[in-house]
């Protein structure tokens, strides 16, 4: 069995370092510092009570990795268009390619029934290039709840987490998913694979579309906006929104605003993915995480104010950030 990780960050490292430490064949894509610690020392996964090092093969260029049976794609989503055609070398008609990546999917319509089947988006993909390079047909599901970060070069350190859901687009429990799953579980991790990855990339999305911009024009944590009133309720505006626009493609949440919204405040004084990208001068997730939910809503005629403002702000500090586009 081999695996690729594109992108062998903080989550693709965390992935690679735990699939290695059972004796996956496992190739890292990463580059410069990181790149050069892994082929030096190897690959430190940390966390508060296990710590281990394993030394897979890493790589810059994913010509020197080969054909793979899976290629998991763990960059950040404005990435992963510049990356697809260096990716190429990796595919064979059969490899799977787990796009374990936030926000709305680029993939999203690809078998989907129903008047927009097909649909590409051009926030996520502007160009079809992922579309045509990758493929749809190879694409599994994958959402990711780990939290983890790059504490040095070489180094993750692994702060809470361990659950990667995965799903075919079709619904279906296929074997790739399920060999995937098992090996993910012998390492592990837990991975179920779900016959409706859709809505859970929903509910992760539910409160991304509205704690990740908030957070990065304020500076709060997820405490410190679910504690004040104002950006409360600025956030259950945004969540009812998207929650329409959820439903007019028939993703229904399993659970309320309410409970949604307190299970951001119970994780605490943390700092959302795009406010932490922000800090550290790196292009943010804006358009798969908010920008896609405005351009679906406008395909499905649902009108989304709260989110359409919030967008115009934060791509307005990004733009003068030299973050965005």
């Amino acid at each position: 069995m081999k695996i690729a990780i594109v992108g062998a960050g903080a989550i693709g490292g965390l992935l690679g370092g735990h699939l290695a430490r059972i004796g996956v064949e496992v190739t890292l894509i990463a580059r410069g510092p990181h790149l050069a610690a892994i082929r030096e020392k190897g690959l430190r996964i940390a966390k508060s009570e296990s710590d281990f090092t394993v030394r897979p093969k890493a790589v810059e260029d994913p010509k020197e990795a080969g054909p793979q049976d899976y290629v998991i794609v763990t960059l950040k989503s404005p990435a992963v268009a510049a990356m697809a055609e260096k990716m190429t070398p990796l595919l064979r008609d059969d490899t799977a390619v787990v796009m374990a990546v936030n926000g709305l999917p680029w993939w999203y319509f690809h078998g989907l029934e129903g008047p927009l089947q097909g649909r590409q988006l051009a926030s996520l993909d502007p160009d079809g290039v992922q579309w045509k390079l990758i493929g749809p047909e190879r694409v599994l599901g994958c959402v990711v709840y780990p939290a983890a970060e790059v504490a040095e070069p070489g180094v993750i350190s692994h702060i809470s987490g361990d659950r990667f859901s995965i799903g075919e687009p079709s619904g279906d429990v296929s074997e790739r998913a399920r060999i995937l799953s098992r090996l993910l579980i012998d390492a592990g991790l837990k991975a179920p694979v779900k016959r409706d990855i859709r809505e859970e990339i929903w509910v992760k999305l539910w409160g991304n579309v509205a704690f990740n911009p908030l957070s990065a024009l304020t500076g709060a944590t997820l405490a410190q906006i679910c504690a004040n009133d104002a950006t409360r309720s600025l956030a259950k505006s945004m969540m009812t929104e998207a929650e329409n626009v959820a439903k007019a493609v028939g993703v229904h949440m399993p659970i309320d605003i309410d409970r949604r919204i307190a299970g951001a405040a119970a994780v605490g004084e943390h700092k959302t993915s795009m406010l932490q990208d922000l800090e550290r001068g790196r292009q943010m997730e804006i358009d798969a995480i908010i920008g896609s939910v405005a351009e679906l809503a406008r395909l499905v005629a649902v009108e989304t104010p709260t989110i359409d403002a919030i967008l115009a702000l934060i791509r307005q500090k990004a733009s003068l950030l030299h973050l965005y586009p």
